[in-house]
């Protein structure tokens, strides 16, 4: 299944269209400068298990990553995956 991940900034989301027409999304806030808050994840229950959140969460990596972004997972979906991927750990915002 190759699908486009499509950023909608003024919706603060990357969506894919999936092959049923049903969307698949990664919502995000902006808390503060600099800072991408990755706050929701969707994937309808018939397209789960495909890797389509990680697709999803992986365009949103590299949209942090490309503008100079840190990230907070507060979405308990993308927070696993940063645990499974620590090539990503640098683009976390710190504690302070």
């Amino acid at each position: 299944m190759e699908t486009k991940v499509t950023h909608e900034e003024k919706y603060q989301q990357f969506t894919m269209v999936l092959p049923d027409k049903e969307e698949a999304e990664l919502a995000y806030s902006t808390p503060a400068p600099q800072i991408l808050d990755f706050t929701h994840t969707f994937v309808p229950e018939n397209a789960r298990g495909k890797g389509i959140a990680n697709k999803l969460i992986e365009a949103g990596l590299e949209f942090a990553a490309q503008n100079k972004f840190k990230v907070r997972a507060s979405c308990p979906v993308v927070a696993r995956f940063l645990e499974r991927h620590p090539q990503h750990q640098e683009l976390l915002e710190q504690e302070e």
